[in-house]
């Protein structure tokens, strides 16, 4: 879940008291627009995407005006332009118009969870406005914090020692910065970014940092986020009908995570563990039709919901169903293999059965019970499998459940129709 821009950024900030560019939303009137830009002169011009589609500046995706005939024409242009990063094409919803900021420091500053260090990270950087990866190191403070204590104004005042930042502009940050931490922790931030924080002069001379850039990420298991009141089509992207219903069974125990990899894949892969969903998803290659993590202990109805949208959707094109995952510490191995035997039996009761060669591979709690009861429900079903234990290899698993595969592309899978009585 990403939320990016100043539109909803600025509402965000103004919780904490950070100064923000002033912004108008794509509803803007064009006396409003007239009126941003006789207060600062230059507006800017930004689309409005849904989550994060890379670097927009780069790709000449920014608007700039001083009058209101430039600031109509940009609004056309970029209202509803596509911007494509890779694979992901993304289009705009909108413009927002951004008053201008006039400084001669730009800031990059961030917030992150550190696998790393298992702690909170800031990042800061007093050449901000370009991406940071492309910055010299030494101008770059990364420094991890201890969350219970909070970032205190002495981090930032240290990292700011240590990258040689201009002392004007220390003291404003040291003030302003150690505000965002309240923002990422009491909301249920993953990431909280602002690049760039511009240095506006202010009274007497003394500068302000004002974010003119807002990026962060929640996450979404975690119900803190919803007391910001954001607009829940914020966080919607376009999935297909099966990865739709699929998030809709997510709660708080058990992972639901998963992506369509190949709509005309032949494997299956209902994966449990980040870590097997990794291996998996790149030995699988375009065979698999999805990557998943189903781990995390679900109770049976959820899983035998997940498991019955999956064979709803990709069953009839499946050659091979993988059930595979790591060596559990928590989860009930008997519950969620129940859940997903059933599911199967359900299946084929209401539709029919279909050719399938199924392939297990788990370890954890309840192992023994868990593959009898799938075991007997695939003896039921008249369906070939192979079942593996903990003390066999990921890897060599994974390789079986290839050969399978080409063993039913190969004609296999006429053999298994025949066994089960259908004409396919």
């Amino acid at each position: 879940m990403q939320l990016t821009g100043m539109l909803y950024g600025s509402q965000l900030l103004n919780y904490v008291g950070f100064p923000t560019a002033e912004v108008l939303g794509p509803e803007a009137s064009e006396d409003e627009i007239q009126r941003l830009i006789e207060k600062h002169g230059t507006i800017f011009i930004k689309p409005l995407f849904k989550g994060g589609i890379g670097k927009k500046g780069k790709a000449g995706l920014l608007g700039r005006a001083s009058d209101l005939k430039t600031a109509l024409q940009e609004k056309e242009r970029l209202y509803f332009i596509e911007h494509t990063v890779k694979n992901t094409t993304a289009k705009a919803q909108g413009v927002t118009f951004e008053g201008g900021v006039p400084a001669d420091h730009e800031v990059y500053f961030s917030i992150t969870d550190s696998t790393r260090y298992r702690a909170p990270v800031v990042t800061l950087t007093h050449q901000g406005g370009v991406s940071i990866e492309e910055l010299d190191k030494r101008y770059v403070a990364e420094i991890p914090f201890d969350a219970l204590t909070g970032l205190k104004a002495f981090v930032i005042a240290n990292a700011l020692s240590d990258i040689g930042a201009p002392k004007e502009i220390d003291s404003p940050l040291v003030q302003q910065l150690p505000k965002l931490w309240e923002l990422f922790h009491h909301y249920g931030m993953t990431t909280l970014e602002l690049n760039p924080i511009r240095m506006m002069p202010g009274k007497g001379g003394r500068l302000v940092p004002v974010a003119c850039d807002f990026k962060c990420g929640f996450d979404r298991d975690d119900p803190r986020w919803e007391r910001l009141t954001l607009p829940h089509h914020l966080f919607t992207v376009e999935h297909s009908d099966f990865e739709q219903e699929i998030n809709q069974l997510r709660t708080y125990q058990g992972q639901s995570d998963v992506y369509v990899i190949n709509e005309q894949g032949t494997i299956l892969a209902p994966t449990f563990g980040g870590g097997a969903n990794s291996l998996v998803s790149e030995a699988l290659g375009d065979r698999a039709i999805i990557s998943s993590d189903f781990g995390g202990n679900p109770p049976y109805e959820k899983m035998r919901d997940v498991a019955r949208i999956c064979y709803k959707h990709w069953l009839k094109q499946t050659n091979v169903l993988f059930v595979i995952g790591g060596k559990s510490n928590n989860t009930d191995i008997e519950t969620t293999f129940r859940a997903m035997a059933d599911a199967l039996q359900d299946h084929f009761n209401q539709n029919g059965p279909t050719p399938l060669y199924v392939v297990i591979g788990r370890g954890g709690p309840n192992l023994i019970r868990g593959m009898g009861a799938f075991k007997d429900t695939l003896d039921a079903l008249s369906l070939p499998y192979r079942i593996f234990g903990f003390d066999s290899a990921m890897s060599e698993v994974v390789n079986y459940a290839l050969a399978a595969d080409d063993w039913m592309c190969a004609g296999g899978r006429k053999e298994v129709s025949k066994l089960l009585g259908i004409d396919e």
